[in-house]
Formats: C-alpha cells, structure tokens, sequence
C-alpha cells in the first residue's frame, strides 16, 4: 500500500480520536439567589436556570438564602452570583437609605439594575385558629413573627406596620422568625399572636399542609374600609389569596396585600459577561412560553415587557436591549431584540444603628 495514503488515514484516524476525547465547549458556570427552600423564589431559580440558562450555554446554581435584602448583599459582593430575587420594597428601602445618606446602602444598591418586573407576591398574616383576630389592620400591639434579619418580608412586615399605625413595631414585639419557626411559635408554644410571611400562591409551605392545618391557623383578611387600609395602599397592592391555591385546608378566598418581585443583576462591563447576560436574556424572551406552560403557576402573572421605572432604578442596558428588541420581534409575530466592581469595606456608622439597618444588613456594631 503507498505510503502516503496510509499516513493520511493515520492522521485523520488520530485527529478523529483527539476530537472525540476533547472536552465540550465550556459552560459559564453562574449562581442566582433566590429564598428558603419552602418559598416561590427558589422554584423561580429553579425554573430560570432550567428553561433559560441552560438554552443559554450557562450553569445556573440555584441558591438558598434568607430573602431579599440577604440576596442584595450577595448580588453585590460573593463571587459567582450574577442574578437575584429582590422584593420591590426591599430595593427601595435601599435606594432611600442611600438618599439619606448612607454611604453603606449606596454603596451595595447603585451598582444594581433591573432585568424584568416578575409577579406580586402575597403577604399572609397567619394566626391562630381560635384568635380573636380576624383582619390585619388588628394585629397593632401584637407579638408578631416578622421573618429573619435579611429577609424581605422582615423588611415588608416593619415597613407595613409603619404605614398602618405610624409608628414602627416595638422591639419587644418582634421576633425575627423563618417561616417555619414562626407557624411553630405560633401554635405550639404560642409566644407569638401572628406570623407575617410573604411567598407568591401557591407557596410549598402552605400546599405542603393537610386538611386538619385549618383547625390550629387562619389567614386574616384584609378590610378595605379601615383606614389603615388606605395608609398602606400606595406601596403595596391589594389581592387575593385563593381557595383553589391551597384546596387541601382553606375553604374560601381571602383578601390580603401584594408586593412585586423582580429579578436583578449588576452592571457588569466585562465583556464575556456581558455576552452571557445578553444570551440569557433573549433565551428568556425566546422561551418566555414555556416557562408559563411549564414553570410555577407564578409565571403565568408575569407580563414579557420593560414598564418606566421609578427614579433611582435602572434597567441593565445590554439585557434591556436584547429584551426589547425580542420582544418587539414577538409582537410583530403575534400581529402578522468590566466585572463587578470592587467592594468596599462598610464604614463604620458613627451612631447607633436604627432597626431599618439591621433588617436590611447595614448596621456594624
């Protein structure tokens, strides 16, 4: 046989082996921080990083964390985390922190942007079954499970009961409680007269229970015609907690108040990053659908558009872009788009910290 020949299949033979035993194209590995392991925002990173990161070349870790303004943090300053979960009020109560000068607070929030506005979140103030308590704007002077520190619903709890009453929640009267804890305090050693907690319906705390929950909890409702009602109503939003959410132990709907979700990201300027966010963000538009057939129920409330924002928040601009310009491709269908920066040290405050520094994580006694 001619030499040649055979050196051609050999190299061909060789170059074939080394293309089979080569590695994959390498994934971006990224990590999104989403809530307990019992609440909507995790199966949202769950979904996220199923339907949309994985389309997008990206390895999303799902996170546990204490909520909001714990995920704040995290977006900020550990390595990895490129996306979060935050509650609307939370992010505010940053930016007014910031405004008021705290140098803290602006440094964590005015690096962060806005990907999409996601659902409204209800708010549950669960108490006893036997309580003489029947409607929120009751629970004044009560003990009160509020969620833990770095948590949003801590952050919703205080901010709520502000507006309502005028006044904040005595220290006495707060317990900073997991979800979990909380419902225990309250039926077993009763130490406390109502658990606040927020998770988008149906939330796996409440579908996890059995018919007997209804003889040891309640959902108080929500009055329309109280006055505190209508202190409360330009922040947060009324809406329903639904029968059909949690059919195994409540047997009618129940009116309550809501606060927006939103997923958030930094404003990254290097450009692998960069590329990567924008792929995942038209792998968000692209498969928008099948998150909503395919997701948490949750998804089916979220709109695919980019509404005017409040002052002070901001859209990432290589996401908003790619977003926009999907989505205006998908409507014209329908009718026939360098790394983080360096943290700082906190400075150390120069007077004792208020408790709206301690729920949100700025306060260095």
């Amino acid at each position: 046989m001619p030499i040649r020949p055979l050196l051609t299949g050999l190299v061909s033979m060789v170059l074939l082996s080394a293309a089979l035993a080569a590695p994959p194209p390498s994934r971006s590995e990224y990590k999104i921080v989403t809530a307990s392991k019992s609440g909507t925002y995790i199966q949202i990173g769950r979904d996220l990083a199923k339907w949309v990161a994985e389309p997008a070349g990206i390895d999303l870790e799902v996170l546990e964390s204490k909520g909001s303004a714990e995920n704040v943090h995290r977006m900020r300053f550990e390595p990895g985390v490129k996306l979060a979960l935050v509650q609307s009020d939370v992010y505010q109560a940053f930016l007014d922190e910031a405004k008021a000068g705290s140098a803290d607070a602006g440094n964590i929030i005015r690096p962060l942007r806005l990907i999409l506005p996601l659902y409204d979140e209800e708010i549950y103030f669960v108490a006893r079954a036997d309580s003489p308590l029947n409607y929120i704007h009751e629970i004044r002077n009560k003990k009160l499970g509020v969620g833990p520190l770095g948590s949003g619903t801590a952050l919703s709890a205080r901010t709520l009961y502000r507006l309502m009453f005028d006044e904040p929640i005595s220290t006495d009267n707060a317990q900073y409680l997991s979800n979990e804890e909380a419902l225990a305090k309250l039926t077993v050693d009763k130490s406390i007269d109502v658990a606040i907690i927020v998770a988008g319906q149906p939330a796996k705390l409440f579908t996890d229970m059995k018919p007997e929950a209804r003889n040891f909890i309640k959902i108080l409702k929500l009055d329309d015609k109280a006055p505190e009602t209508a202190k409360v109503t330009k922040t947060y939003f009324p809406a329903t907690i639904r029968a059909a959410s949690y059919a195994n132990w409540l047997a009618a709907d129940v009116p309550t108040l809501t606060i927006k979700a939103y997923l958030v990201t930094y404003d990254y300027g290097l450009q692998s990053t960069v590329g990567n966010l924008a792929r995942f963000a038209e792998s968000l538009c692209t498969n928008f659908d099948k998150l909503q057939a395919n997701g948490h129920p949750k998804w089916k409330q979220v709109r695919l558009e980019l509404p005017p924002l409040s002052q002070g928040w901001r859209y990432y601009p290589p996401m908003e872009k790619r977003l926009r310009a999907c989505i205006a491709g998908r409507t014209l269908s329908n009718t026939g788009a360098f790394g983080r920066g360096a943290s700082q040290a906190p400075s150390q405050p120069q007077r004792p910290c208020t408790e709206q520094e301690l729920v949100l994580g700025i306060c260095n006694r």
